[in-house]
């Protein structure tokens, strides 16, 4: 693994800490667990450090796994392709346009992820922000409040009732940025290129 994957990687444990932290400190009310697919259906953007990281994980895989993942992944981007035609490598989000990507996803949106392999993440410790994000609602110091975006959580409701739970969010950013940076200069050879988004299919079907 490329030490700026690396160190992306090490930023993100700090996600799964906090996701732990609320387990502990609320026992039983969040069914987040192996074989809980609901977040991994659909594409979605991903950084360009999301990238980066996805990438080397893959490819530290065995080989049987890591080309079934590719497979997948082709196939995948072959669709998403097929609904956005004008959209050229490296097919970065901010190029096709917001309300088309949304319409992308939602054309999409019962696909399983590539990654997603007899119910359970393929590269779980190499797994996007978003993908650590998705089952908990988070607030800031800084008063911001991200929701939480479980499709299910109507399905439980301790789980739907929980506030949400605190995490400084401007000081993870602030070590994000870098790491955007890092991962532009790698993977594109331009620092401006921490803005760049695609998918999970197109970061792995269609590599740059």
């Amino acid at each position: 693994m490329t030490p700026e994957a690396e160190r992306y990687r090490i930023l993100l444990e700090s996600l799964d800490a906090w996701h732990a932290a609320a387990k502990l400190r609320h026992p039983g009310a969040i069914p987040c667990r192996v074989g809980c697919t609901a977040c991994c259906h659909g594409p979605f953007d991903i950084s360009v450090a999301d990238v980066l990281l996805l990438r080397d994980t893959v490819n530290e895989l065995p080989a049987a796994r890591r080309e079934a993942i590719m497979a997948r992944a082709s196939a995948a981007a072959a669709r998403q392709r097929a609904l956005a035609p004008d959209w050229e490598a490296p097919h970065d989000v901010r190029a096709l346009g917001e309300g088309r990507f949304d319409a992308l996803c939602n054309a999409l949106g019962a696909e399983p992820c590539p990654c997603l392999e007899e119910g359970a993440c393929a590269v779980y410790e190499g797994r996007p922000t978003v993908c650590r994000l998705m089952g908990l609602g988070l607030e800031s110091p800084d008063g911001r409040v991200l929701p939480n975006g479980c499709p299910i959580q109507s399905e439980f409701p301790a789980y739907r009732a929980l506030p949400a739970q605190p995490f400084d969010l401007a000081a993870f950013e602030e070590t994000e940025e870098a790491c955007l940076v890092e991962a532009g200069l790698v993977l594109f050879g331009s620092a401006e290129a921490a803005g760049y988004e695609t998918t999970i299919a197109l970061a792995l079907g269609e590599p740059t």
